[in-house]
């Protein structure tokens, strides 16, 4: 009798049980796991850069166009509200204000409307939120002009650049001080760092235009009044309770005492014979808020407003 092979009832051939395979599995190296591993946090890693990358695009460029759109509904509102309060001084003529004319030849002899700022009164109310005043840096080009917001909150700053509140007013003795964002929002101040000793800084108010300079570096003092400087009448280096203030600086965020009257002297009262200034304060560097940019100038000439006069110092485009 043939004894029967210890595999009778298994073909070769036939199909291994459902769910395993006819060889027995290897146990999973190391090595393929770390391989897994490493594929998960990379997969991960590539999903936080877009994240990350879409956060990016968001700030700089979706909130420009927003703050920009924000920036328009204010200058519209500002520009009504001016135009009612100059009708009735003018015949109905409302003073001009659109920007597209900053280049255009006076109608009225710029010293004719030269007034001595200790004459001109604030004659508007501002209310936190609004806008109530005009900037242009002729040198960034004759299109540059922001309203300028009461206030110095995220809102605020949404909206463009910011009064601080318990600082002076255009034109007033002490620092007229004003904060925007260097990038996103509307991105107001992102070129602040390219202002040169002397540029103008106008402001533009209901009743007033007022015409502030850069005041020098701090390693131009030494060589100040040796050197020729364009459009300078009325900046010098300062001295005194001021010898501190340039025309550029950069300090902590904490430092709050730039945006004083006498900036760097911790105080709020405006001591007399005050120098009438202007501060712009902005995040340094770009893309960090790790320090602020401070920018000083110097109050040097002011304009009662007229139909059809616009200050000349608005045509000083580079």
């Amino acid at each position: 009798m043939t004894e029967e092979p210890a595999t009778a009832g298994v073909l070769d051939d036939d199909p291994p049980p459902p769910g395993r395979s006819g060889r027995h599995s290897a146990p999973r190296s190391s090595g393929g796991v770390l391989r897994t591993v490493i594929r998960g946090i990379g997969q991960t890693l590539i999903t936080l850069g877009v994240v990350v990358l879409l956060f990016v695009v968001y700030e700089v460029y979706v909130t420009d166009l927003f703050g920009e759109r924000k920036q328009a509904a204010a200058t519209s509102a500002l520009d009504a509200q001016w135009s009612e309060h100059a009708a009735p001084a003018t015949g109905g003529t409302a003073v001009t204000t659109v920007v597209e004319t900053a280049q255009a030849t006076a109608v009225v002899d710029a010293e004719q409307q030269a007034v001595d700022p200790r004459t001109r009164k604030k004659n508007y109310d501002t209310t936190l939120g609004d806008g109530f005043a005009k900037i242009y840096v002729p040198a960034f080009g004759a299109d540059f002009v922001f309203t300028i917001i009461e206030g110095t909150n995220p809102d605020d700053l949404y909206v463009g650049p910011g009064h601080y509140p318990d600082t002076q007013y255009p034109g007033q003795p002490g620092n007229f001080s004003v904060a925007g964002h260097r990038v996103s929002k509307g991105s107001p101040f992102n070129d602040l760092g390219l202002l040169a000793s002397c540029d103008a800084l106008v402001i533009e108010t209901q009743d007033d235009w007022f015409v502030y300079r850069v005041l020098p570096m701090a390693d131009e003092a030494a060589g100040w009044s040796s050197t020729q400087h364009d459009h300078c009448a009325g900046v010098e280096p300062q001295s005194g309770q001021y010898a501190q203030v340039t025309g550029r600086t950069i300090v902590d965020p904490s430092d709050y005492a730039v945006v004083l009257p006498v900036p760097g002297v911790n105080s709020t009262e405006v001591p007399p014979g005050a120098e009438r200034l202007i501060t712009l304060t902005t995040c340094h560097p770009q893309f960090s808020d790790a320090e602020r940019m401070i920018i000083h100038g110097v109050l040097v000439k002011s304009y009662a407003k007229a139909p059809g006069f616009l200050p000349p110092e608005l045509k000083e485009t580079s």
